[in-house]
């Protein structure tokens, strides 16, 4: 037997290597065949409950490393919730309708308008499901466990059919109402649009200052006099029906160039500039308020435009006249309707103007600003032109400009239960602070929410029209539609006509010969994911209504959050959420927006066909998600380091308790030794700061606290001078069995603790040890222990490591000055203070050993010092070379070695291990 053999040096068949991209797989396919989500669920079932609604992702591509970050957050709390005493069920979603989808097909050659709708839309739900099926497949592999064979679709009937009962719900309480009223339109997608559809993008615009000549001055003001307006639209004084002013505001008459115009008094000196206007004389003043009824001739057809009173004219630029267009604004769609004017909006879906407004028939409205001009040119009212560059509402798909255009639309009346809206987000617990204030706002300064959009791929509106023109919204006729769309799917609604979609032998005054129409114009898609409360936690027998929890983007206030409190508030007069939480968005490393021209994304596939998906679970707990975060190439590599250093803290603990069983190894804390009692009491201040932080959702301090506790407390600590113990000792003696013992309770609640962030890593790892458990994801999170003096312990301790950091320094120095090279080479005298001193007397454990030093003295007094001694605040230190030889075996330098005559190489410790756990070993070969 060779000496080496002697040693406990060691061993598990758990590689160094993770090779996740491999044993991912592997572990996720046992997953599968033993259905460990179903185990959990079961193991839970009579446990309170706590449910994370999940926000669907639309189904288009491949997942990105937002998604990543979103569902694997969600994971690692229901993974933690799971193992903490609660039912917590999760149910993936998807949101499948929108133009999104639509424009595939058309960039796929499929062309909409070529076909039957119902079979354009069974293309499009083909389209939708494949991309269903391919993200599920991402998700699953990122390690995200979940209801995935059954989860909740937004064009399934039963999602569909119960998305109608909650529009019938609102149109019951009358909320629901058609309207012809200024929208955001895009003409790009030929489709009206929220609020929450709209992004800001700078352009470029014309700016004009516009003449309008009086015609009917009320007798204040004569026929050769001009009122001046202000506009960044030309495109929409085809569309002028008036003018409006503010009442209060003082109005200057005055004569400029020759001829006499009407401005507000305080922009006269800045409209002057603007215009190039001298020899400015003030004729007279007008209050804003006698200006009421007058009128002004249109500078480019034969009407009149009317002077109304708005208080929504301000002086912050312009001309304090404001052109008004009320089928093109929303300002002005409030004052004309008061003045009675006509809502005009000569612009059709596709953005080109219709034949009422004359000499711009079938231009597009953008191309028409040039020809608007000179034609006012030509009338002698363009008094100025010029451009800036400001801030544009675009459609968010398109990514191209949008206009404000009067269309008939349907709406939810938000007047309508406004304040009930803004009590309930007040009720619900905002993990930030400011989400609260961020919703809240935009409830109490949003208008009506438009609810119809004129395409073909959505949930379609429950609405029929009577011969007469009667909108015809009951409660039979939606709950009808509800169990046909439950049955059939809402392809039905194209797929027959309206008199086969209405209760049987129903009736209405409007339809004398029981003919009807049906509404063709489908639902915001908002609606369809903010019904989800109804169609997904309220259906399902396994989950709760309204969710403990909703996390996602903070682009999510314009979005589900908003419209799902909308929803559940309108038809049951709660939020939909109890608790809310956000997230930033994902930034390359440089803080860059992801985007493919710049050639700067990071697709999770690939990081994890490279390094695997715990990588990226790590990095997704190392970041504050609750702002922005940062990805890229180098931060992916940092994590990665980070991981190996757990797996090698890990490997290390396994090696050393492969020989060790708890039942029958096991050392009771009592007997334990101090510095061992110590780094238990450690383990138990971690267990309990994590799960403190994962009930705070704070991901990032648990990987610092994890990442710390690995480095700093075992491998910089407790595992470097344990290797003196576990290694040297005999197999069974004390020493070794009681650090083994700590060494298997850090394995068994440091898995515990890890497995919400890396499910697959710590599976392995539990199949070394031995546990009741056949998976750690089968298992509770480690309690909180309560250790008898656990206060003067780690007082005592850590006094220790700040002394033990004293050590460190004069080693280091030493080894600069080549006095000694490995600190086994050391001999340490120390000169310790009272306090010091006693703290030593106190310790029960080998000094030498701690330090990590083949021989040390408690030499003298720190006044006692020698000069050449280093001096710190409890005690001085002296090193020196160790006298004597290196023990063959624990290689440490000893003045002992040789003196067993059976052990020549061998120091005294070392040697009477050997004669009596391994004698043959001084036998030779």
């Amino acid at each position: 037997m060779k000496m080496k053999e002697t040693l406990n040096l060691g061993q598990t068949e758990f590689p160094m290597r993770g090779n996740l991209p491999v044993r991912e797989e592997q572990w996720q396919k046992d997953w599968e065949a033993v259905d460990m989500y179903g185990q959990r669920q079961k193991l839970n079932a009579n446990k309170p409950t706590f449910v994370l609604h999940d926000g669907p992702p639309f189904a288009n591509g491949n997942i990105h490393m937002g998604h990543a970050l979103n569902k694997i957050s969600k994971d690692m709390i229901i993974r933690y919730k799971s193992m903490s005493g609660f039912r917590s069920p999760y149910v993936p979603g998807w949101d499948t309708h929108g133009l999104p989808i639509e424009t595939v097909l058309t960039n796929k050659g499929i062309k909409r308008k070529d076909m039957p709708l119902a079979e354009y839309r069974k293309l499009c739900e083909k389209y939708a499901l494949e991309q269903v099926d391919k993200q599920r497949e991402d998700f699953k592999r990122l390690g995200v466990a979940g209801e995935w064979d059954n989860p909740y679709i937004t064009l399934q009937p039963e999602y569909e059919a119960e998305q109608i009962r909650v529009f019938g719900k609102m149109a019951e309480k009358g909320y629901i109402y058609k309207g012809l009223k200024p929208v955001y339109w895009s003409p790009s997608s030929e489709s009206s649009l929220a609020e929450a559809e709209i992004e800001y993008k700078d352009v470029k615009s014309a700016s004009i200052y516009v003449a309008f000549n009086v015609v009917d001055g009320k007798g204040l003001l004569d026929t050769e006099t001009a009122f001046v307006i202000w506009t960044t639209t030309p495109w929409t004084i085809p569309a002028n029906l008036g003018i409006s002013v503010n009442p209060s505001y003082d109005y200057a008459v005055v004569e400029a160039d020759g001829r006499k115009f009407v401005v507000a008094k305080d922009m006269l000196t800045p409209v002057s500039e603007a215009i190039g206007w001298e020899n400015v004389q003030i004729l007279k003043e007008l209050k804003g308020s006698e200006l009421e009824y007058m009128t002004a001739q249109h500078p480019l057809y034969d009407r009149t435009s009317l002077l109304m009173l708005g208080d929504h004219v301000t002086l912050d630029a312009g001309t304090g006249l404001v052109h008004t267009a009320p089928g093109h604004g929303d300002d002005d769609y409030i004052v004309g309707k008061k003045y009675n004017l006509e809502i005009l909006s000569p612009v059709d879906s596709r953005g080109v103007y219709t034949d009422e407004a004359p000499g711009f028939e079938g231009v597009f409205y953008d191309k028409a600003n040039k020809m608007i001009t000179e034609a006012l040119a030509e009338k002698n009212a363009l008094l100025k032109l010029d451009f800036f560059t400001h801030s544009y509402p675009h459609d968010w798909r398109t990514k191209k400009p949008v206009i404000f255009r009067a269309t008939p639309q349907w709406f939810a009346s938000i007047d309508a239960f406004r304040e009930e809206i803004l009590t309930a987000i007040e009720g619900v617990e905002w993990v930030q602070k400011w989400g609260m204030t961020r919703l809240y706002n935009m409830v109490r300064d949003r208008g009506d929410w438009v609810i119809s959009r004129q395409r073909a791929w959505g949930v379609p509106l429950p609405i029929f029209y009577a011969e007469n023109g009667d909108p015809i919204l009951t409660t039979e006729t939606t709950e009808h539609v509800a169990q046909l769309f439950a049955e059939f799917g809402s392809n039905v609604w194209f797929e027959r006509e309206a008199k086969d979609l209405l209760p049987e032998g129903f009736t209405h005054e409007g339809s004398p010969n029981g003919s009807f129409t049906k509404e063709t114009d489908i639902m915001d898609v908002w609606f369809d994911s903010g019904s989800s409360h109804q169609a997904v936690l309220a259906a399902r027998d396994n989950l709760t209504y309204p969710a403990d929890m909703y996390l996602e983007g903070s682009d999510q206030y314009r979005g589900w959050f908003n419209s799902s409190i909308t929803t559940s508030v309108a038809i049951n007069g709660i939020a939909p959420y109890k608790t809310v939480l956000s997230q930033g968005m994902v930034l390359d490393g440089e803080g860059r927006k992801m985007s493919k021209s710049i050639g700067n994304t990071i697709l999770p596939e690939k990081v994890i066909k490279q390094m695997g998906a715990d990588i990226i679970r790590l990095w997704v707990s190392s970041v504050d998600a609750q702002s922005d975060v940062r990805v890229s190439d180098e931060i992916l590599k940092q994590v990665s380091e980070v991981y190996r250093k757990i797996r090698n803290t890990m490997r290390f603990l396994l090696a050393n308790t492969s020989d060790y069983q708890p039942a029958k190894h096991e050392v009771r804390y009592d007997d334990l030794r101090s510095v061992d009692k110590y780094l238990l009491i450690r383990l138990n201040e971690l267990v309990a700061k994590v799960e403190e932080n994962y009930e705070k959702y704070d991901f990032s301090s648990n990987f610092q606290l994890i990442n710390n506790f690995c480095t700093v407390d075992l491998s910089q600590f407790y595992l470097d001078f344990a290797k003196d113990v576990v290694y040297i000792e005999a197999e069974d003696a004390f020493p070794r069995r009681a650090m083994q013992t700590v060494f298997y309770e850090v394995l068994v609640k440091l898995s515990k603790l890890m497995t919400p962030i890396l499910p697959h890593t710590t599976e392995e790892i539990w199949h070394f040890l031995s546990e009741d458990e056949a998976y750690v994801q089968l298992a509770e999170m480690p309690a909180v222990e309560t250790y008898p003096n656990q206060a003067e312990l780690v007082e005592m301790w850590q006094a220790f490591m700040e002394i033990r950091n004293d050590v460190q320094k004069a080693l280091e120095e030493a080894r600069n000055e080549k006095k000694i090279g490995k600190s086994f080479e050391a001999k340490l005298k120390l000169y310790p203070n009272e306090q010091t001193t006693a703290l030593f007397n106190a310790l029960d454990s080998d000094l030498a050993q701690l330090f990590i030093v083949s021989a040390l003295e408690i030499a003298g007094t720190k006044e006692a010092a020698p000069a050449e001694a280093l001096q710190f605040d409890s005690l001085a230190i002296l090193v020196e070379q160790a006298a004597g030889e290196t023990c063959e075996r624990c290689r440490a330098v000893k003045e002992d070695v040789g003196s067993h005559a059976d052990a020549p190489t061998l120091c005294d410790r070392c040697a009477t291990i050997v004669e009596a756990h391994y004698p043959e070993a001084l036998q030779g070969e």
